[in-house]
């Protein structure tokens, strides 16, 4: 982005320079480095942005949370999920206390429903072997051991992340044998 005075400058609007000369809004674009350089434009790169899955706000880069919590009221009792009740016509509490799922959790489900997905195209093949007791191919007992092998390591793995960027890390790692 260009810089002038501290002031952001988006190309293809006119602006002022500090004496007040006015610039129209191609000149970004058609003038030289020499020539913004001489009334003070400089260039710096935009910030990154961090990954609005693991970061609730990319431009501060606050992480979302990794372990579940357990949801309290105001005043720290806990707060339980409702149900209609048609008796009293009203919200009456559960026994089940409220969950916002953290960041591990939601990616072990992934693993395992992308393990499920991966193991489902060959199930027919375990419940051949059960019901009428028909050998497994080796190739395919073998790609069913490697996808529920990779998807424990992705669960241990997850579970043991103590940061956001080790999770990604974990993440970025998957080697799922297709």
């Amino acid at each position: 982005m260009f810089l002038l005075n501290g002031n952001r400058l988006q190309e293809g609007t006119a602006f002022k320079d500090a004496e007040g000369n006015q610039y129209p809004q191609n000149w970004l674009n058609l003038s030289t480095e020499e020539e913004k350089n001489a009334i003070g434009i400089t260039w710096v790169a935009d910030p990154v942005r961090a990954n609005d899955i693991f970061y609730w706000d990319g431009d501060t880069n606050l992480p979302k949370a990794l372990e579940d919590k357990l949801e309290v009221k105001e005043d720290g009792s806990p707060l339980y999920k409702q149900v209609y009740d048609k008796a009293t016509e009203s919200m009456v509490d559960t026994t089940e206390q409220v969950v916002t799922k953290g960041l591990k959790t939601q990616y072990v489900a992934q693993v395992k429903d992308t393990a499920g997905k991966l193991l489902n195209a060959t199930d027919w093949y375990v419940i051949r072997k059960a019901e009428r007791n028909v050998e497994v191919p080796s190739e395919v007992a073998l790609k069913r051991t490697q996808v529920v092998a990779e998807a424990n390591r992705l669960e241990t793995d997850i579970q043991a992340s103590t940061t956001v960027e080790a999770l990604i890390e974990v993440l970025n790692n998957q080697n799922w044998k297709k």
